[in-house]
């Protein structure tokens, strides 16, 4: 019954994410003169349905987000059956518009999520919170564990040591450097601390852990060091600001854990498959208002903001079948001054799909081994 609930709050939260995203296209669509056909919440066998401006406003069965089924997106398989050099289309039809258009409705999707991502980083700012996490005295990981190599340990540092800085930039809790350490792998880190009163400047170059792809440096937490750490609340335009600063620093997150995907990790363990992700929101969402409704709704946006901006990055990839693709190939009709042919259109969308695929199949490889490893446990 546990992992059953998990599921259902990790498929209600991922759903409405893509709702979200696809009201982007619908609304773009319907600004910017495409005719929208049908508007679906939920995947699926339709339960109700009511026709308004020409438009099938639906609710159906299975709460997987929902789609937006615009006029004439498959222009291209008709111009291809009929032998034509350019795909044509009503001028209410998605390529029928101008190509900037079609840019502009494709990139909405992804725009949208980034917004959600916004919204939800300014409410937490509002709100604020406390929480108690380790200080920024470390121990050295090889002193602790046998046969646990230490970079940190190696390049001078010392166990009592008290991180002030890395690369500059301030760390006030042993999460700090966790995830500052994470996104900075097989990289010569700057660390500013404190020894006895005194303080230096150590360089210390961070592992990879290839199965994770996040960075090491061999350093433990000081059991001595739990300190309760606030965030906010803030006023309304100092929210604004932060929201804004919260997304642009989760956005160079991601870009950053997409290059770590070419230094040799092992991919399955690091990408996300639907299962994962289902089980991880629906988990933060469980143990967050376990605690609390204050607790939950700030776990609960976090990870919703969090996996947001991760889908407005993913679908800007320039990718065909993603909107990033869509957007790349109006940019190209916008540059050249004239339409893509329908068979090149038709075989690169086939590349895509052969790519997604392989993208799908590495992500199910690790939920499945995520699977069996909770599942031993």
């Amino acid at each position: 019954m546990t992992i059953l609930l998990t599921i259902i709050i990790g498929i209600v939260g991922l759903g409405f994410l893509v709702f979200f995203h696809e009201l982007g296209h619908f609304i773009a669509a319907q600004a910017l003169g495409v005719k929208v056909l049908a508007f679906s919440v939920g995947m699926g066998p339709v339960l109700l349905h009511k026709e308004v401006g020409g438009t099938d406003y639906r609710l159906s069965m299975i709460p997987l987000g929902g789609y937006c089924a615009m006029k004439g997106e498959n222009d291209f398989k008709k111009a291809m059956e009929e032998n034509r050099k350019s795909i044509e289309g009503d001028s209410d039809s998605f390529y029928g518009v101008h190509p900037l258009k079609r840019l502009l409705i494709a990139f909405a999707g992804p725009f949208f999520n980034l917004v959600f991502g916004f919204i939800a980083f300014l409410t937490i700012a509002m709100m604020g919170y406390s929480y108690y996490s380790a200080g920024t005295q470390v121990s050295m990981a090889d002193e602790i564990y046998e046969g646990m190599a230490s970079p940190a340990h190696e390049a001078g540092m010392m166990s009592g040591d008290i991180i002030k800085a890395m690369n500059g930039k301030d760390m006030e809790t042993f999460v700090d450097l966790q995830n500052f350490i994470a996104i900075h792998s097989d990289e010569d880190i700057r660390i500013t601390l404190e020894r006895d009163g005194e303080i230096m400047e150590l360089t210390v170059h961070s592992l990879l852990d290839k199965e994770t792809g996040m960075g090491k440096l061999g350093i433990v937490s000081s059991v001595d060091s739990i300190i309760e750490t606030h965030y906010g609340p803030f006023s309304f335009p100092a929210a604004v600001v932060e929201g804004a600063k919260q997304c642009g620093s989760f956005i160079a997150l991601t870009f950053k854990g997409i290059a770590i995907l070419f230094k040799g990790v092992d991919v399955t363990n690091v990408i996300s498959g639907p299962v994962r992700m289902t089980t991880m929101l629906g988990d933060t969402v469980k143990q967050g208002f376990a605690e609390g409704a204050h607790v939950g709704i700030i776990s609960s946006l976090q990870i919703l903001a969090f996996i947001s901006i991760s889908l407005f990055i993913t679908n800007l990839l320039p990718i065909p079948i993603l909107d990033g693709g869509l957007i790349l190939f109006a940019f190209i009709e916008i540059v050249a001054r004239r339409k893509m042919h329908p068979k090149l259109l038709y075989y690169i969308q086939y590349v895509g799909i052969a790519f997604v695929a392989l993208l799908l199949v590495l992500a199910l490889t690790g939920d499945v081994r995520y699977l069996i490893a909770n599942y031993k446990k």
